[in-house]
């Protein structure tokens, strides 16, 4: 080998990273949109609204929030699938692998996108009317294995809030019936009454009425106790591993190059650390939680594993979106 050569395959490892910290450096070259495939006023929605000015302020270009809601979540989504580099966003939450076992989608789930981040979670809470007969999970179970199968009811919405009672029922080996709502207002007036039994709400959504009264905490679905219901034990504390929550996560389209995927999640996870980023969630009941790119990716697969197995064991099947 001659020294020419020698000293040219030495410098080939320098040049790469150099021309991959140029390629990063130089991006963006125009605004980055924002994706969310929700309506305003969620988590998704204000997560996406607290980091987009902090990561505008980092990256040198403006970060608008687009909403653009329809089919749980898959329109929005099919847009983030189509565009064709990084400076198309979105910021999407547990239905995205969770509509893989509801809808025959436009859009491969894993394959289509690159995972740049989770962001949040937001815990469930197990909660029935004020004087149900049962108190905790356990008091729970042995009611329904005291009454005939599938007697007792359980309120359901759409996606996790639909199937973490399914998994419950699946992990303790009983049955119950589901009874569908629109959306948790109105479920709840049913389930402060007695009509429906018991729901997997999320903790936000519930948590006025219980420390009004007018609905208990039988457990959270958190990986630990939620801090506004501190006296209510998890899930897990009645079936180890057990664990169901809404959260969110930044996405992109499919081969992002590494040095912006680079870029992007420090600038993500950087703005998720703020102070006043943290204790606006904290208000909101969800807790800031980060993963590398890798890590999203994989927690994303094993999500849609899990409740895609509850969905099948519901007997549900893919349908048409929209």
């Amino acid at each position: 080998m001659t020294i020419h050569r020698r000293v040219t395959l030495l410098a080939a490892p320098a040049l790469i990273l150099g021309a991959r910290a140029s390629y990063a450096q130089a991006f963006p070259t125009r605004p980055i949109r924002m994706i969310v495939p929700y309506t305003p006023g969620g988590v998704s929605d204000i997560t996406a609204r607290l980091i987009a000015e902090p990561m505008s302020a980092a990256l040198g270009q403006p970060v608008p929030v687009e909403n653009r809601a329809g089919a749980d979540g898959v329109i929005g989504t099919d847009v983030i699938a189509k565009s064709t580099d990084g400076h198309t966003l979105g910021l999407i939450s547990v239905g995205h692998p969770v509509n893989a076992a509801f809808y025959r989608l436009p859009y491969d789930t894993i394959r289509d996108f690159t995972f740049l981040s989770l962001t949040t979670r937001t815990p469930l809470v197990m909660c029935a009317a004020r004087g149900f007969a049962a108190s905790t999970p356990a008091e729970f179970v042995a009611l329904a294995k005291s009454k005939p199968a599938g007697e007792l009811t359980f309120a359901g919405t759409a996606g996790v809030v639909r199937l973490a009672p399914v998994l419950f029922a699946q992990r303790t080996e009983i049955q119950m019936t589901y009874v569908p709502y629109r959306g948790s207002t109105q479920a709840h007036p049913d389930l402060m009454s007695g009509r429906v039994d018991v729901m997997f709400d999320t903790v936000p959504a519930a948590l006025a009425h219980i420390q009004a009264g007018t609905l208990k905490a039988l457990a959270t679905t958190g990986a630990h106790r939620a801090p506004q219901l501190p006296d209510t034990p998890t899930m897990g504390e009645f079936l180890p591993g057990f664990e169901a929550s809404t959260w969110g996560m930044v996405i992109g389209p499919a081969n992002m190059p590494v040095p912006v995927v680079e870029r992007l999640h420090r600038e993500i996870v950087a703005a998720l650390n703020r102070p006043d980023v943290q204790d606006r969630h904290k208000t909101l009941g969800a807790e800031v939680a980060t993963l590398t790119p890798e890590q999203s990716r994989d927690f994303t697969i094993s999500e849609m594993e899990k409740w895609g197995a509850a969905a099948r064991s519901a007997g549900i099947s893919p349908q048409n979106a929209g």
